[in-house]
């Protein structure tokens, strides 16, 4: 019998570490937590084991494509496959970060949209029928498509978006915050927000795509965890970790045969209306 497995990556602390934790409790099979430092992965296996849990680990970092191949050829040749996958990796600048936003625009949507797409792209050939996939988006992503002008609001909205026209929308925005002129060019002002809208809607269209996928029954969808006590808010979020990854696991453990949520953007465990 192979044996299933659970992919939680960024989870060596605050959401992802609560999703690990989490599906230790509900998920049969193991569940393997993945980080950028393989140090901070051992530490955070060695809490969860005194708590009676018995995570696996491996490195993973969303910005270096070597170390995703590696998690990918460990996890075919370990299980042959995948049934869970929570992308909750991702960066965040802080608010008083000095950083021009030039930067902050281009490293933001490195990691947090480039990352996680590449994420995917490795790691959905190993997907198994019934698989589902949970990806950390934010309210911020609600917040920044709000604040776009109709124009470009209406390209991220479109039903019919292509990742290839996904993709040259959030280069244009990078491209655009190189001359400060994002705003003029009708993108909201928020880094961050901007590389979520670009997961939000790379939700909406891999879910598309796996519509007419021969592998049945496989669901995505994105999530706001809501504003969590972590480190990437400075600790200012109300919400404690668990609260944070409630909705991630809820959509990590959706039952088989669920039409509902499916390609949808949720938050409290709710679909909202995005954009």
């Amino acid at each position: 019998m192979t044996k299933r497995v659970a992919i939680v990556t960024g989870a060596n602390k605050g959401i992802g570490y609560a999703v690990v934790q989490a599906l230790c409790k509900q998920f049969d099979g193991d569940v393997l937590l993945t980080g950028r430092s393989e140090e901070r992965c051992k530490a955070a296996v060695a809490e969860l084991q005194k708590q009676g849990m018995s995570p696996k680990y491996h490195q993973m970092d969303l910005d270096d494509q070597t170390s995703i191949n590696k998690l990918r050829d460990f996890v075919k040749e370990q299980y042959g496959g995948i049934d869970v996958l929570v992308n909750n990796a991702g960066i965040a600048f802080k608010a008083a970060s000095t950083a021009p936003f030039s930067e902050q625009a281009t490293v933001s949507c490195a990691t947090n949209f480039y990352g996680t797409l590449n994420v995917c792209n490795t790691l959905f050939p190993l997907l198994r029928p019934h698989a589902r996939v949970s990806n950390v988006s934010s309210m911020a992503s609600q917040m920044s498509i709000a604040k776009c002008s109709d124009e470009i609001k209406a390209k991220f909205k479109d039903p019919k978006i292509t990742m290839d026209q996904l993709k040259a929308l959030i280069q244009q925005f990078i491209d655009a915050a190189q001359t400060d002129s994002h705003q003029k060019q009708g993108f909201a002002s928020s880094a961050y927000g901007m590389s979520k809208v670009g997961v939000t809607v790379m939700s909406f269209i891999q879910q598309r795509e796996l519509n007419s996928d021969p592998r049945e029954d496989i669901v995505v969808n994105a999530c706001c965890p809501g504003y969590v006590d972590t480190d990437m808010s400075s600790h200012k979020g109300p919400k404690t970790i668990e609260q944070g990854a409630d909705t991630p696991v809820y959509l990590a453990m959706l039952p088989s045969g669920t039409t509902s949520p499916k390609g949808n953007y949720l938050s409290d465990r709710t679909i909202k209306n995005w954009g």
